[in-house]
């Protein structure tokens, strides 16, 4: 599993989400959403220190992102990237399998 968080998405993270010291952007699992790989689950984003981190990515800026040990069930056997969208300046989460993304 890889993670990848482009320098547009990282600096909305840092501009946007209150950090305490130490603490980094953790992508977790959220129940009633919808993502591409399973529609009763989508993605969190919470402001945490890693513990057991199972992917992390340290940006240009950097801010430390990770996906933590007990949400390897909703990641597992997925890349994840997240970009910032240009329509509405919020974060894109797209996940890839073998390369080929899932939409």
């Amino acid at each position: 599993m890889n993670l990848t968080v482009d320098q547009a998405a990282a600096n909305w993270f840092k501009e946007e989400v209150g950090l305490r010291p130490n603490a980094g952007i953790c992508f977790k699992t959220k129940i009633y959403a919808s993502s591409p790989i399973n529609p009763g689950f989508g993605i969190a984003v919470e402001p945490l220190e890693p513990e057991n981190p199972i992917a992390s990515y340290q940006a240009d800026n950097g801010l430390v992102f990770f996906i933590e040990e007990n949400d390897e069930w909703f990641f597992k056997g997925y890349d994840l990237k997240v970009t910032l969208s240009e329509d509405n300046q919020e974060p894109y989460y797209q996940f890839f399998k073998d390369g080929q993304a899932i939409n």
